[in-house]
């Protein structure tokens, strides 16, 4: 039977701390899956929700982008999985009578785990100007606001539209197309703030901003390396991927400040052996420093071409350009600066290298710990050095796996959903429609943010996501949205954003992944494209939380009619009543969706082109893979001080927080702790169990203080700490950035610590 959620905040600043585990999932996590289902769904609903996860007659999980095989495990999920489903699927519902009761004072002292626990929104809300709490509103009275606001403009660039990565394939074309019929490309999103780097990266030296590599590429790939990722918590079901590498033979070095348990061992919940011995996935465990992964990685490039036959010299002649500038660069590497950047010893460097020399097919997976610093689109350039050095970009079982970290993020791009738009897209966008699609830039996320502060934008329209919760710098991200003149959040359940508003504000209540979505035409299907680039249609199974939601597609085609009017001939009401319409005009704009319905309807859907991994054709400037030979950068430290990266907690998906355990990092009861190594906090006389204000410094001398913390003693790597984000976004300057891609650097925070 499902429970009632709290009716009070839980206190998150008195966890118990246990000793980390040594290996991830198991028992506990099919204990814990069941529990946290129960809880919000009961028991029927959980088995009819569950089983019909990532399977080819079901609905993508709501959670992150890993891809799924042909053949599916009848429970195709994994914990963290489940917990999305139990969120969404929730038998709580967040009523009108929910506001009248709890003001918007109320709401902003809640914490983002007990406003996500009230369950789903049910009918649109409405903040008046002038207003103290929320009240219902009819669909036609909010898109009238909308409307009103939008054309009050004095330029469409005054309005943002932002997208979150759950946002289907049909929601966000339909979405980048109403704002640029709009006249905007002002479009952020939250790959902005994840792997923006990886695309800068990746477009400068192979062409496209994407992976190269499949599922079945790491299930063949004889050497592994993960490097700035936690798969157990992010990514859990990499991890059978990476068991079944392992058993076919490959190795995989894992390079990260902190010591994973998922990384040491996988108890696959799959099999009986598997939850009781598991598989060891490491075989070894470089605990590099915060942001020293570029060092590393340009020595081992000097060592691979030092080496006599170690390059693949005609893969190097025939599809690449500049060896001789990355040669160069790569001899003037240091062994000594090396190991002060990274913190590593020499022999665990030779035997990373002894295992790359070894490899025939290698492929470098990655994630926040590479993108988030000022360096990490060069820091990502340098991987593709070594992967180009040693040819293994274009032929299987090797190449370049950014693992995208929320469902179809990687899709919503491809769809246009870029403030940067390539001028071939817009082309074709604009000959199918008839339109003129503005050309000149618009603002990623930090950039909107900065607009909203010098009050260059007035309206905010976020289409999912939690924008306050995933931002950084809360404060100065905060008071640049409470200037604007409206905020619209497109949300199926509260979160931080909702009590940040504009003058006036609107919750527009939407259906999930797991909803039945039926339209004038019938019953629809909306598609989604994992991490790897394969496209597929997910169906919802349940009756909608409510008859009055409305889908996203719906949602932008009724806001499109309310703000252009007759004065656009795009077929809005046409859309929403049948998908399939969306689908053919997106076949004709956007590659590799050509009959694109035909392919959707397949039940293993289709896989899109992707030129340097199909036929090693390379789509850059020079018309080659292009080596690279950025200086190499890594943080430094002053004395007294530590370098913190922000990171997720096992309960937690990004900004939504399930519960307040990290179960793998022996936390339970609590988030508002920070993890010290032991011989760090003897030096700062932190002792275990004090508390303390984490005050980050940066070159504006303006002080961000992160109050109240419970220290931690952990074995992060010397130097370093870290701790949960979001309660720690306020330490990250606002213009803290990586070069090219503008990234919050989220990853490498200089703090010091002060008494509570």
């Amino acid at each position: 039977m499902a429970t009632k959620p709290p009716t009070g905040d839980p206190v998150q600043d008195a966890p118990q701390v246990t000793p980390p585990k040594h290996a991830a999932a198991g028992l506990p996590a099919i204990g814990h899956t069941l529990r946290i289902a129960q809880e919000q769904m009961g028991l029927a609903r959980t088995a009819r929700t569950l089983l019909k996860v990532n399977q080819k007659d079901g609905f993508d999980c709501p959670g992150c982008a890993w891809p799924e095989g042909d053949k599916r495990h009848t429970a195709e999920f994994c914990e963290n999985g489940a917990k999305a489903v139990a969120e969404e699927a929730t038998l709580r519902r967040v009523t009108p009578e929910f506001f009248a009761a709890h003001p918007l004072a109320d709401l902003a002292t809640r914490s983002g785990y007990w406003l996500g626990q009230q369950g789903r929104i049910t009918q649109p809300m409405y903040l008046p100007e002038g207003g103290d709490r929320y009240e219902a509103i009819s669909w036609e009275g909010a898109f009238s606001v909308i409307a009103e606001e939008l054309t009050a403009l004095g330029s469409p660039d005054e309005a943002l539209f932002y997208t979150s990565g759950r946002t289907s394939n049909e929601a966000a074309f339909l979405f980048q197309l109403f704002a640029r019929e709009f006249g905007t490309n002002n479009l952020p999103d939250c790959s902005n703030m994840c792997h923006e780097s990886s695309g800068s990266a990746l477009t400068e030296t192979i062409g496209i901003g994407k992976g190269s590599v499949s599922l079945e590429d790491l299930h063949q790939a004889e050497l592994i390396i993960v490097a700035g990722q936690n798969p157990g918590t992010n990514h859990p079901r990499m991890l059978s991927a990476l068991e079944k590498a392992k058993t076919a033979g490959a190795k995989i070095i894992s390079v990260n400040p902190l010591p994973e348990a998922g990384m040491e061992r996988f108890k696959n919940p799959q099999t009986p052996l598997g939850m009781l011995r598991g598989t060891a996935l490491n075989d070894l465990f470089l605990q590099i420093r915060i942001g020293g992964d570029q060092a590393l990685f340009r020595l081992l490039n000097k060592l691979v071409i030092e080496t006599q036959g170690a390059t693949d010299e005609d893969f190097i002649r025939e599809h690449t350009h500049g060896y001789e500038e990355l040669a160069a660069a790569a001899k003037e590497a240091d062994w000594d600066e090396t190991l002060t950047a990274t913190g590593l010893t020499r022999p665990e460097i030779e035997r990373a290298l002894a295992m790359i020399l070894a490899s025939k097919r290698t492929i470098v997976c990655w994630a926040m710990g590479l993108t988030q610093h000022k360096h990490a689109v060069a820091t990502i350039r340098e991987v593709v050095n070594l992967l180009l050095l040693r040819g293994d970009i274009g032929r299987p079982g090797a190449g370049v796996c950014p693992v995208r970290g929320h469902s179809n993020v990687q899709g919503d791009r491809t769809m246009g959903i870029f403030e940067r738009p390539a001028p071939a897209f817009l082309d074709a966008l604009d000959k199918e429609f008839g339109i003129t699609s503005p050309r000149g830039h618009g603002y990623d996320v930090v950039r909107s943010i900065q607009a909203m502060r010098d009050g260059r934008a007035k309206v905010l329209f976020a289409m999912g996501g939690n924008f306050v919760g995933a931002t950084p710098d809360t404060e100065v991200t905060e008071a640049a949205i409470r200037r604007t003149a409206l905020t619209v959040h497109v949300s199926t359940k509260l979160n931080r954003s909702h009590a940040v508003t504009g003058r006036r504000a609107l919750i527009l209540p939407t259906l999930g992944r797991t909803d039945k979505d039926v339209q004038a035409s019938g019953r629809q299907f909306v598609t989604v494209e994992d991490s790897m680039g394969m496209v597929h249609a997910s169906r919802g199974n349940l009756a909608p939380a409510s008859p009055h939601l409305l889908s996203e597609p719906a949602i932008v085609a009724r806001m499109a009619r309310a703000v252009l009017g007759t004065a656009s001939a795009t077929p809005w009401e046409q859309f929403e009543r049948d998908y399939a319409t969306v689908r053919d005009r997106i076949s004709r704009v956007v590659p590799g969706f050509e009959d694109f319905n035909a392919r959707a309807a397949r039940p293993e859907g289709f896989r899109l082109p992707h030129a340097p991994r199909d036929e090693r054709r390379f789509p850059t400037r020079t018309g080659k893979a292009n080596f690279t030979a950025a200086p190499v950068e890594y943080p430094r430290v002053p004395q007294g001080r530590l370098l913190l990266q922000t990171l997720r907690s096992h309960d937690q998906y990004n900004t939504t927080i399930y519960g307040l355990d990290d179960r793998y990092r022996g936390i339970t009861g609590g988030r508002r702790i920070v993890m010290v190594n032991p011989a760090d906090a003897a030096e700062l006389g932190l002792a275990d169990g004090s508390y303390t204000d984490l005050v980050s410094e940066w070159k504006d001398g303006v002080e961000r203080r992160a109050p109240g913390f419970r220290v931690v003693h952990y074995p992060t790597a010397r130097g370093c700490a870290a701790a949960y984000y979001p309660e720690t976004n306020v330490l990250v300057p606002l213009d803290s950035t990586a070069d090219t891609s503008n990234t919050p650097a989220s990853k490498s925070v200089v703090v010091r610590f002060e008494p509570a």
